[in-house]
C-alpha cells in the first residue's frame, strides 16, 4: 500500500478565493503541502427544496474557477459531497493530515459542525485552526465595558470604530505562496448532477465597489432605479471578495458604506450570542402576536401580485435575479408583516430560499428589525406606506416600470389590501399582543 501523503488542509467554506485569504495563508505557512478542500454538505443541501438552486450552481462555478487556477500552480481542489463528519473520517484514512485551517463560522449549525470535526481531529492528534476571516471583528471582540454583548447598533458601531485599527484590514498575501500547495494530478470534480442539482443561467453579479460608487453611496443608496448597488453582499456571502478589501475601500470614501459592513457584523454578534433568534423573536412579547397568515395573500406577495407596485417590483426582482435593492427589501418586509399580518418568519424563510446573498444573521436581523421583534428594531407603529416610498425613492418609476411593465393597464393586479385599513388592523393587532409602554426611537438603518 502506498504511503499516505503528508498534508495540511485548507477547508474552504465561505472564503472561496485565493487572494487575501486568512485560513489559506496560515495553511501555506504551516510547513506542510496544502490541499484545498470543499465539501458540498448534505446536512445543508438536503434541506434545500429547489434542485436548480442558484446558490449551489454559483458555488459550483466558483469552485470550477478555483480548481482551474490551482491546477495552473500544479495543485488541486478536492471537492467532496456528503456529511462533513463522514467526509473527514474518510480523509483520515487517505491522507496523513498534519493540520487543518478554516475560517470561523458564527452560525449555530456551523459552530456545531466545526466542533464535531475539531473533536474528531483532536482524537487523532490533529490541530484544527479556526481563524477570523469573514468579518473584521467576531464573537466576543466587541463588547460593552461590563463584558456583555451590545443590543443597540449605535454604541456597537462606536465601539467597533474605537477598536478598529487599519492593520486589521491589511490583506493576507495568500496568493504569493501558492508554490506550497500539495502537488497532485487533477482531482475528480463532481458535476452538479452528481450532487443532485441542475445548472441555472445565473452568473455571479460583477462586483462594483469602486471609489466613485462608494463616494456617491450616501446619496444614491436609497434609489433602486439608480446605479447605487455594489453587489458586494453576494461576494461577501461566498467569500469571493475579502471584507478587509471592502473596509479599506470604504474607510476614506463612504461613512455610510462602512456602516453597512458594521451592521453586518452587529447582526453576526447578535446571532452568535443569542442563537435562539433563529426560531424565536428576540423580544419574547412579539411571539404573542396573532398573525393572520393568509396563505393566498402570502402567495400573492411571493409572486409580486399585491397591487402595490414597489412591493411587486421587489418580489419580481428577487424571483428573476436572486437579489433585491436594500430599501425595497425594507418595503416588502414591512408590507408582509404589517399590511398582511403574516409572520415575519414566513418572509424570512422565503428570502432564505431565494436570496443569492443570504446570510442567516443579516436575514434574521433585518426581518426582526422590520417586524419590530428584534434588537434595536423599528417600533411596531412604524408602518411604511408603499405608495409614499415609491413617490420618494422611485419618482420616475424607473425601477417599478422595469419589473412591473403592465403598471397602468387593466392587466395589473388590484391592491389586495387597502393601506389605511391594513395600517389600523396592524396597530390593533400589535397593541393587543404587547404591553403598553414607551418605546424609544430605534437606530436608523443606513440603508433604510
Amino acid at each position: 500500500m502506498s504511503e499516505r501523503p503528508r498534508i495540511a488542509i485548507w477547508w474552504a467554506r465561505r472564503d472561496l478565493r485565493l487572494e487575501d485569504n486568512h485560513a489559506l495563508f496560515q495553511a501555506l505557512r504551516s510547513g506542510d503541502p496544502v490541499l484545498p478542500l470543499f465539501i458540498f454538505d448534505t446536512d445543508i443541501l438536503d434541506k434545500l427544496e429547489d434542485p436548480a438552486d442558484r446558490r449551489v450552481d454559483l458555488i459550483h462555478r466558483i469552485l470550477g474557477s478555483l480548481e482551474h487556477r490551482l491546477e495552473e500552480r500544479h495543485g488541486g481542489l478536492l471537492v467532496l459531497h456528503g456529511r462533513p463528519i463522514k467526509v473527514w473520517t474518510d480523509l483520515l484514512t487517505q491522507y496523513d493530515i498534519r493540520s487543518v485551517f478554516a475560517a470561523n463560522d458564527h452560525e449555530p449549525y456551523g459552530i456545531a459542525r466545526d466542533k464535531a470535526v475539531h473533536d474528531l481531529l483532536k482524537a487523532h492528534g490533529i490541530p484544527f485552526h479556526g481563524v477570523k476571516d469573514i468579518s473584521i471583528f467576531e464573537r466576543d471582540e466587541v463588547l460593552k465595558d461590563d463584558g456583555t454583548p451590545y443590543l443597540v447598533f449605535t454604541p456597537y458601531m462606536r465601539r467597533w470604530r474605537e477598536r478598529f485599527d487599519p492593520s486589521l484590514a491589511e490583506p493576507y498575501p495568500s496568493q504569493d505562496h501558492l508554490d506550497r500547495l500539495h502537488r497532485t494530478d487533477p482531482l475528480s470534480f463532481p458535476t452538479l448532477a452528481d450532487i443532485g442539482y441542475r445548472p441555472t443561467d445565473l452568473a455571479l453579479p460583477e462586483l462594483d465597489a469602486g471609489r466613485d460608487l462608494l463616494k456617491d453611496y450616501q446619496d444614491q443608496r436609497n434609489f433602486p432605479g439608480e446605479r447605487g448597488n455594489s453587489h458586494a453582499s453576494v461576494h461577501l456571502r461566498f467569500g469571493t471578495v475579502s471584507v478587509r478589501e471592502l473596509v479599506r475601500r470604504a474607510l476614506d470614501v463612504s461613512h455610510a458604506y462602512l456602516n453597512e459592513l458594521i451592521w453586518r457584523e452587529f447582526f453576526m454578534a447578535i446571532l452568535y450570542h443569542h442563537p435562539r433568534v433563529v426560531k424565536e423573536s428576540f423580544r419574547p412579547a412579539y411571539d404573542a402576536i396573532e398573525w393572520v397568515n393568509d396563505e393566498e395573500m402570502f402567495t400573492a406577495w411571493c409572486e409580486g401580485r399585491t397591487g402595490y407596485p414597489m412591493v411587486d417590483a421587489g418580489m419580481r426582482e428577487l424571483a428573476a435575479t436572486g437579489l433585491m435593492h436594500g430599501r425595497v427589501r425594507m418595503v416588502v418586509a414591512s408590507f408582509l408583516c404589517k399590511h398582511l399580518l403574516v409572520d415575519h418568519r414566513w418572509g424570512e424563510a422565503w428570502f432564505a430560499a431565494k436570496l443569492l446573498d443570504f446570510e442567516l444573521s443579516s436575514n434574521n436581523g433585518n426581518w426582526q428589525w422590520c417586524a419590530g421583534s428584534g434588537v434595536d428594531a423599528a417600533p411596531y407603529f412604524r408602518i411604511f406606506d408603499p405608495a409614499r416610498q415609491q413617490e420618494r425613492f422611485d419618482p420616475q418609476l424607473k425601477y417599478v416600470k422595469h419589473w412591473v411593465p403592465e403598471l397602468g393597464t387593466t392587466n395589473y393586479a388590484r391592491p389586495i389590501v387597502v393601506h389605511q385599513e391594513a395600517r389600523r388592523r396592524a396597530l390593533a393587532t400589535y397593541q393587543a399582543a404587547l404591553k403598553p409602554g414607551p418605546l424609544r426611537a430605534p437606530a436608523k438603518r443606513t440603508n433604510r
